[in-house]
């Protein structure tokens, strides 16, 4: 190897060859390697907006590196793709069920042809030569049934955009070490003069970005930019003198609304020394200052779909012929599904495909939303609603306080809403959950249509086809060269429930491709990893109003009582998310919590007097008959104060009565005199049964013949525990 210090531009066409890149080089301690993410023109401009005296040479692959060398004096070294290069791509797409074809350059095609003869398969592969017979061969293909291609990275990004599912040819570790050894080789036979004028031509020719370039003093050099306002030029000049002698100097600045991200660095020419600002606009800008509102373009959709899991793995399925007909039309539409089924991505693309796209999408998220939010979508001037052409998307619709869904269904109907924009809406749905009343008022009122997403669970055969897709995409993302997944282990994810859905299944995806360093996905990965998952979900999701008890002897106070305390557990002690969920006003909340409490101080007491009762010398009826009565009207209401005292005894077993009875019980036990029915009680049998009943529950060693000695008599004093029996007896009769 070179001993000299070599400095490299690398260009890679996506940010998986720049991480591959980048670990490639630190096997050259005498290189220095500075890659950045672009393809094709993208690439070319990067190259283009750098400084002279930056690097000796560039690295960058196919039709990218063709780009370059028109806009560069420096050396470009291509990456070439290995016949192992192939053969990883075309055994990852294995488990992709539609038909498939190879489309690509000749160096694609032509080592595929030699493995597809060497290994005996039957592919069909198709060599192109420039980006219009790339379309042009994909439209034979899409007529032709095909769904799926294996490619390079220009026919990746227009077969992506014509709708294909397409697996990359990434470059491996054994392309990216020739192509630096190559580039080191190369260096060693330039001098400066090329620096030189690589500055010249990239401050002379028009730049894709916006470049500045300054004096020492502050004043402008050259600048590229249509109008630089003061402002601008009084940042710049705040950070000359912070950029460092080698390197850059990276910060933000923000003007009119637009987030700037500039890059300044140290340039010579002539040993004279300038600097050059590089300033990039925001793809997506600031967020609004009101809570759950945000309004997005065309491009900043775009950009968020087609990184999203829906675009990556092809999850849409069978379902884009309905999702594109719905795009079509103007009705209001209801996105319904379990929550992970990919509702906001739906929207966006229902957005990104129908007649309005050149009009913001605005987002409303119902559960993110606080008063003064709500109250400038529905009361402001200058609120989305009253601009025509808008398509504003309800998110977790199911979240809406009743307040809310009235005055918006009323807003709706009264301007005629419905007709001036596109209304979206989507609810979170459990499984066998029914349509809440806000959500089936909404839709026959306003004749809404409805879109239910399917669960993952419901396509178990598809799940070898969309990991294989979203694996290929994180293989770019994180740099891996991941072939697929060991048979045992695509079977577990099969049958895994994935109780969140694709959310849950794209996060154990990349957690997998992040821990896994070999060609394959082992199945003991998934096996962990899905035992995590169990653990972490076992508990169930708090959902109040599921879990309330359907008792119809309980009071309506009792009955609120438990879904106002269940409520504010689900919101971890929340006050003002319980109120704004069950929708009521937080002072109502407040005094329901407040009876609640004092309800329990109550029973306390109700309970310490019905154990007192017991205890009392004598063991007197009235005593013990008061105490329970007020103990089951305490705690059940006019209709709990006739409980039957085994449901009393039952319900006191864990709180210090189980001793008491069991005294009682065994006291009036004894060897040869038995239990016997007190004279006038009630039918024999009964008294049998209600006594046998208590002893059993109290694991009491008393046979069943010795509850009654069929002699009634006369015992002298009335003890508990037939006070007991009476009062269960009581309460028998009168239910005949």
């Amino acid at each position: 190897m070179v001993e000299t210090h070599t400095r490299i531009l690398g260009i890679a066409p996506y940010d998986g060859m720049r991480t591959a890149m980048e670990q490639a080089a630190q096997a050259y301690p005498n290189v220095e390697l500075e890659v950045y993410t672009g393809d094709l023109e993208e690439g070319q401009a990067i190259v283009q907006r750098m400084a002279p005296n930056s690097y000796d040479c560039i690295i960058s692959r196919g039709g990218t590196a063709t780009l370059i060398r028109q806009v560069t004096d420096l050396p470009v070294v291509d990456i070439h793709i290995s016949v192992y290069d192939v053969l990883r791509t075309m055994k990852l797409a294995e488990n992709y069920t539609s038909l498939y074809a190879i489309v690509g350059f000749p160096s694609i095609t032509e080592p595929a042809h030699t493995l597809c003869s060497l290994l005996n398969f039957d592919l069909d592969i198709l060599t192109v030569r420039s980006a219009e017979e790339v379309r042009h061969t994909l439209e034979r293909l899409k007529q032709g049934g095909y769904r799926m291609v294996v490619c390079d990275m220009v026919t990746h990004t227009i077969a992506r955009e014509m709708g294909f599912d397409a697996f990359l040819i990434t470059s491996g570790i054994e392309s990216l070490h020739s192509a630096i050894d190559q580039a080191v080789n190369i260096s060693t036979w330039f001098g400066q003069l090329r620096q030189e004028n690589l500055f010249l031509r990239s401050i002379t020719q028009e730049q894709g970005g916006r470049v500045v370039v300054m004096e020492p003093d502050g004043s402008l050099y050259y600048n590229n930019m249509k109008d630089i306002s003061p402002e601008l030029h009084r940042c710049l000049q705040t950070h000359l003198r912070e950029i460092p002698a080698t390197g850059s100097l990276k910060f933000y600045y923000t003007e009119r609304s637009q987030l700037y991200s500039i890059t300044a660095q140290v340039l010579l020419m002539n040993n004279v020394q300038r600097y050059l600002f590089y300033c990039v606009p925001s793809r997506i800008p600031l967020h609004s200052n009101r809570p759950g509102l945000r309004s997005l373009n065309k491009g900043e959709c775009e950009y968020l779909f087609s990184n999203s899991f829906y675009s990556l793995s092809g999850a849409m399925g069978t379902q884009d012929a309905e999702i594109n007909a719905l795009a079509a039309v103007r009705q209001p539409l209801f996105i319904c599904g379990e929550p992970g089924t990919g509702k906001e991505q739906i929207a966006r693309y229902l957005y990104l495909h129908s007649a309005l796209v050149n009009r913001p999408l605005v987002v409303a998220n119902c559960a993110l939303m606080n008063d003064k939010s709500w109250d400038f979508l529905l009361n402001h001037y200058n609120s989305p609603l009253n601009a025509n052409g808008n398509t504003v998307y309800f998110q977790n619709f199911e979240a809406i306080p009743e307040q809310w869904s009235a005055e918006l269904l009323a807003a709706i109907e009264e301007t005629g809403l419905a007709r001036r924009v596109r209304l979206l809406f989507s609810r979170s749905v459990r499984p066998e959950e029914p349509v809440s009343p806000v959500t089936r008022r909404f839709i026959e009122r306003l004749g809404a249509l409805t879109l239910e997403l399917p669960p993952l669970r419901s396509r178990s055969d598809e799940i070898p086809s969309l990991s294989s897709l979203y694996l290929n995409s994180l293989n770019l993302e994180l740099g891996k060269q991941i072939s697929g997944f060991e048979p045992r282990a695509i079977e577990m994810l099969r049958q895994y429930p994935w109780p969140n859905n694709y959310t849950q299944f794209k996060n154990l995806l990349r957690s997998l491709a992040t821990l896994t360093n070999g060609p394959y996905i082992r199945s003991s990965s998934v096996a962990d990893l899905l035992s995590k998952e169990r653990s972490l979900r076992s508990a169930p999701a708090a959902h109040p109003a599921a879990v309330v008890s359907t008792d119809t002897s309980r009071t309506l106070e009792s009955i609120i009582g438990e879904v106002v305390q269940q409520t504010v557990a689900a919101h971890g002690g929340n006050r003002a998310a319980a109120a704004r969920q069950l929708g009521i006003s937080r002072t109502t909340l407040w005094r329901y919590l407040g009876k609640i409490e004092a309800g329990a101080r109550d029973l306390h007491a109700a309970e310490m007097r019905f154990l007192q009762s017991g205890h009392r010398s004598g063991h007197g009826l009235g005593d013990f008959t008061r105490g329970h009565t007020e103990y089951a009207r305490a705690r059940h209401g006019e209709v709990g104060s006739q409980v039957s005292v085994l449901h009393v005894v039952r319900h006191l077993h864990h709180k210090g009565g189980q001793l008491l009875f069991r005294q009682a019980a065994v006291r009036h036990s004894g060897a040869g005199s038995g239990l016997q029915q007190p004279a006038g009680l009630v039918h024999s049998g009964l008294f049998r049964v209600e006594m046998f009943k208590i002893l059993h529950f109290f694991k009491t060693p008393v046979p069943l013949n010795s509850c009654y000695t069929g002699a009634p008599r006369q015992l002298a004093g009335l003890t508990v525990i037939f006070t007991m029996l009476r009062l269960t007896a009581a309460v028998s009769m009168s239910s005949r």
